[in-house]
């Protein structure tokens, strides 16, 4: 394939084009970062009739289910049974052969 003698100030003309949008790709985003950040620092608006987050996040934390293990994560997420922790019962001895 043949490469077109360029002219030097078509060069220059297409690296301004680039780097322009360059600095306008990274204006947005700064631009976006900063609203995101300021949205996360505001506190968050109810409504009038809403559960309110802290006592909806008490409610279910499983402090007041005393079924919950807290070493089984799969099982309370209901992915795995739970396991019986009850210890098993002894084995009985063989009676005697009289």
């Amino acid at each position: 394939m043949k490469s077109l003698p360029t002219d030097p100030k078509q060069s220059m003309q297409r690296v301004r084009v680039g780097l322009t949008g360059l600095a306008t790709v990274l204006l947005l985003i700064g631009v976006a970062s900063a609203i995101f950040s300021s949205a996360d620092r505001e506190a968050p608006v109810l409504a009038d009739g809403a559960s309110r987050p802290d006592v909806v996040a008490n409610m279910t934390d499983g402090a007041a289910n005393g079924a919950a293990e807290k070493n089984e994560p799969i099982a309370e997420l209901g992915i795995a049974p739970r396991t019986a922790e009850e210890k098993p019962e002894p084995a009985l001895s063989p009676t005697p052969q009289r």
